[in-house]
């Protein structure tokens, strides 16, 4: 589950971080109303708008802007809610603005010397350790910035210990005068992380005043979505429409770019089949897996989604009938390309296991290429994919 700015910052602020005063707004009215709360909180007649997309480069790609007034904020947010956001994070279609941040700002209205820092914590599970990332410059293009990146590993059954805070803020050379601030905060950032099952959670720039307060002005994340359950509050809103359709019925739906659709019941069989079609030369549009229900609402909810997709030039359904029988599987597929009478691309077909030979008998009734292996299907997509 990635997460945006304003969920990333709920949950650093629920561990007593520091973080800037902000409302989440997503029409119109709501900007204006969040606007005159910052200005009314803060006493200037200035803010921030930024986009909430899970995607860098905001800021270049018009994303975050600063208001000066309500007039403005109208004005300025009108440009970025519903619009198509391209950064060099997102592909050249972008992503649609669906929400916004209206913050207080605090470089303009802050006095004093500033220094920003990069901060972040992941998850490595080849070294079964939890590693912190660490950078005296934070802010954009913190990639090209690598012989300043420090690494620091911490062992998950310890976590943090007091001579790693010192030897990191040694690193960053802080003075020491913020020292006893930088402690706690690093263990509220590690606590956070682990009580929130991230992955992935990341703070930048991470900004510290002249009077030492530690204020975490972006931030994004990560979490694991096993535990989804716990929390249900940080839920993503940035899912495509149909894997969110997948997700309620049960179904294991991603969507990719390729042409060739495909339909399978089981992980691995998926994996190996999606596979065998890069090796042809094309490229899968999907991952589907049925599970071990295939019926036929199942069934028809897969091939749905599946023809949803414009960029679909072939299907391939391949079921193997351990659990499942193939002859029900194949009145499924009959029953939903009975009722489509418009489906202008090749479907190949490869059934496996319990009651195949009747299976075939039955989808002979249709328009499809039936398949009895996956080298066979390999070679059919080839011939299609030339044809069509």
């Amino acid at each position: 589950m990635k997460l945006h700015e304003y969920q990333a910052k709920k949950i650093l602020k629920t561990f007593g971080i520091k973080v800037p005063y902000r409302r989440i707004a997503s029409k119109m009215e709501e900007t204006v109303y969040a606007a005159k709360k910052i200005f009314k909180k803060t006493k200037k007649y200035i803010c921030v708008i930024k986009a909430q997309i899970n995607a860098g480069g905001r800021g270049k790609g018009g994303g975050i802007k600063i208001a000066n007034s309500i007039k403005d904020v109208y004005k300025k947010a009108s440009n970025i809610i519903g619009k198509k956001l391209v950064t060099n994070q997102t592909k050249k279609k972008g992503k649609i603005v669906k929400k916004v941040i209206i913050s207080e700002e605090v470089y303009k209205t802050s006095t004093g010397k500033k220094k920003e820092y990069y901060l972040s914590i992941f998850s490595d599970r080849n070294r079964y350790k939890n590693i912190l990332i660490y950078s005296k410059e934070g802010g954009i293009e913190i990639e090209s910035k690598k012989k300043s990146v420090f690494f620091k590993k911490i062992d998950p059954y310890i976590g943090i210990q007091e001579f790693q805070i010192r030897k990191i803020a040694f690193h960053l050379k802080m003075k020491d005068s913020a020292l006893m601030n930088f402690k706690l905060f690093i263990k509220k950032f590690y606590n956070a992380y682990i009580a929130s099952d991230a992955y992935l959670l990341e703070i930048n720039p991470l900004l510290i005043t002249n009077k030492n307060e530690i204020l975490a002005i972006d931030a994004k994340g990560i979490l694991d979505e096993n535990a989804i359950c716990r929390n249900i509050d940080y839920k993503s809103m940035d899912l495509d429409s149909r894997e969110l359709e997948a997700k309620k019925a049960g179904l294991n739906f991603l969507k990719l770019d390729g042409e060739v659709a495909c339909m399978v019941n089981g992980a691995g069989l998926a994996m190996a089949t999606m596979d065998m079609i890069k090796l042809t030369g094309a490229n899968p549009a999907n991952f589907l897996d049925l599970g071990g229900q295939a019926d036929f609402k199942r069934i028809k909810k897969g091939l749905d989604l599946i023809l949803k997709d414009k960029k679909v030039k072939l299907i391939l359904i391949n079921i193997f009938g351990g659990i499942v029988r193939c002859d029900i599987v194949a009145e499924g597929i009959l029953k939903f390309f009975s009722k489509k009478k418009f489906i202008n691309f090749p479907i190949i077909i490869r059934l496996e296991g319990t009651n195949v030979k009747l299976a075939k008998k039955k989808l002979k009734k249709i328009n499809c290429f039936y398949v009895s292996s996956l080298e066979e299907a390999a070679m059919k997509i080839k011939v299609l994919l030339l044809k069509h």
